[in-house]
């Protein structure tokens, strides 16, 4: 069953320019080894934790730092979550996370389903 679905849209230079302006800006949304990816997947990476946190309701309290994103072997992204994110789910009987990324065109999206 779906417990929720979440979108988020990136426009890529934008973020640069904020992660620039605001440099703790990116340790405090991406975990160490996230950090140093390129601005495009970072971007993407920032949209997917924005789609996951809607996908679960929005709560307030959730922190960047309990979801970090990957890839399998196929390349295929997906979510490692555990503290404020691993609890969410847990609350609301999430079991599985579904994940889609892309960008292209200046843009970085990403799609998160929450089934349980």
């Amino acid at each position: 069953m779906i417990v929720g679905v979440g979108i988020d849209v990136v426009e890529i230079d934008r973020f640069e320019q904020k992660l620039a302006d605001t440099p703790q800006m990116r340790d405090r949304l991406f975990t160490p080894s996230e950090r140093d990816l390129p601005i495009r997947s970072l971007a993407a990476r920032f949209a997917a934790k924005e789609a996951l946190s809607k996908a679960l309701g929005a709560p307030p309290g959730m922190s960047w730092q309990d979801a970090e994103v990957d890839k399998n072997s196929d390349g295929q992204p997906y979510f490692r979550t555990g503290g404020t994110v691993q609890a969410r789910m847990s609350a609301l009987d999430v079991d599985a996370l579904h994940l889609s990324l892309t960008h292209d065109g200046g843009i970085a999206s990403a799609v998160c389903i929450a089934e349980g």
